[in-house]
């Protein structure tokens, strides 16, 4: 566990207000929602249940929580008013864990759950379970001095999924430590009917993930076999080009309903893609690379590069441009690479190193000139830049190479070797 990282029990949870960045308050916490995990494994928590103004409930990432502190949870981002549906592999921790009989593996001894705590994982936003406040005694007795004690999540049985059975709920919890690529591998050898049941189990984010790596025919038939609204999820948790792509494999009607069901936001970067040749920079680009303003400094562009959920070739540069931030941004100024932020103080002004030499490319570049501008170059990335100026996304290496390999690539031998090995 991080070191110095405040352990909250959820009991101190319910009902506490949640913020957006601006401080307006979204609703109330009523719940927190965790993944039971094999091998006595601390739980994940995944997120919270969040009752909003109008009393519905909603589902909030723990992903999009920056702060649980002063009896308030501070969220950053788009928060989705989809209303919360819970899903087979997913358990409410005051619903379903509090007040429940569980066993201590040391003595043998009945005991009841009366509270749980979660810790934050260093250098990460992921939450676990990691403790269980008990009391001894027959359930439903008087509570005694004495009786009462926290353990260890290894400590207690009772709750943690068996590793024997078939059942989607277990063969999900076997994945937690897999690459997506490699439950992709796993998910392209299952029949479609045990597919979609997986599919179904998985939460949005690794959904999401596992679908980047799957072929667009196993992408489609995955995606409508999804109740739309959480289609629309999923795509929203895709990167903006990997959803674009799996969009252009649906028909016009399919495409445009699940375009109007996601956030605004993120529609309209997709959108933007879609507008693009599929094999050009426009085409191939994600539109969510690190972007800086010129007063940033070095520590600031080593904190974004710090983010557990950027692909390692979109952490190789910072894009530095003028306001607005976001993709289409201001005046493209230049490039900080990586080894460069190494180098440099941390309080040094973004804007006083960057590499203008390097030349951005234009939307619509074909797939030869942007391979050979990554070769030529030895970039792992570059900026796409428009008429105008303004930076609209970064092509990657891994996005080409996408593009190169073979349709079959995900199917051959020495990929099927690879993941058998690490499995």
């Amino acid at each position: 566990m991080a070191g110095g990282a405040p352990r909250i029990f959820v009991s101190h949870l319910s009902g506490v207000p949640v913020f957006d960045p601006n401080g307006d308050q979204v609703g109330r916490v009523r719940d927190l929602v965790a993944m039971l995990r094999v091998g006595g494994r601390p739980p994940r928590l995944l997120g919270l249940v969040v009752e909003v103004v109008s009393r519905r409930r909603i589902f909030l990432p723990m992903t999009r929580v920056t702060g649980v502190e002063s009896g308030q949870v501070i969220t950053t981002g788009v928060v989705n008013m989809r209303r919360f549906e819970q899903r087979p592999t997913e358990r409410l921790v005051l619903g379903e864990l509090l007040d429940r009989r569980v066993t201590l593996a040391a003595t043998g001894e009945e005991v009841t759950v009366l509270d749980v705590a979660i810790q934050q994982l260093p250098a990460r936003r992921d939450w676990e379970i990691d403790r269980i406040f008990v009391r001894k005694g027959k359930s439903g007795a008087l509570r005694r001095r004495g009786e009462t004690l926290t353990v260890e999540w290894s400590g207690v049985t009772g709750f943690s999924l068996e590793e024997e059975g078939q059942g989607a709920e277990n063969l999900v919890a076997t994945f937690e430590q897999m690459r997506p690529a490699d439950v992709a591998n796993v998910l392209h050898h299952l029949t479609p009917k045990r597919r979609a049941e997986v599919a179904n189990a998985l939460d949005d984010d690794r959904l999401a993930d596992v679908m980047e790596e799957l072929p667009e025919d196993e992408q489609v038939e995955i995606l409508g076999k999804l109740k739309e609204e959480r289609a629309a999820d999923v795509l929203e948790a895709m990167d903006p080009d990997d959803a674009a792509d799996l969009l252009s494999e649906l028909p016009e009607d399919d495409k445009e309903r699940l375009l109007t069901l996601m956030q605004p936001d993120d529609a309209a970067d997709v959108r933007r893609l879609l507008s693009y040749e599929e094999n050009t920079a426009g085409g191939l680009m994600t539109t969510e690379p690190i972007v800086l303003r010129p007063d940033a400094t070095v520590a600031d562009a080593l904190a974004r590069v710090r983010q557990a959920d950027l692909s390692p070739a979109l952490a190789a540069q910072v894009y530095v441009c003028r306001p607005p931030d976001e993709t289409p941004t201001g005046k493209y100024l230049g490039t900080v690479h990586f080894q460069r932020l190494l180098r440099d103080p941390p309080f040094t002004l973004v804007s006083s190193i960057v590499d203008t030499d390097l030349p951005p490319l234009r939307p619509d570049a074909s797939l030869p000139q942007v391979t050979t501008h990554l070769a030529a170059y030895n970039m792992v990335a570059v900026p796409v830049v428009d008429e105008s100026g303004s930076l609209l996304g970064a092509v990657t290496v891994d996005d080409v190479l996408d593009h190169l390999l073979p349709d079959d690539w995900r199917e051959t031998d020495f990929h099927a070797e690879e993941v058998s090995d690490v499995r």
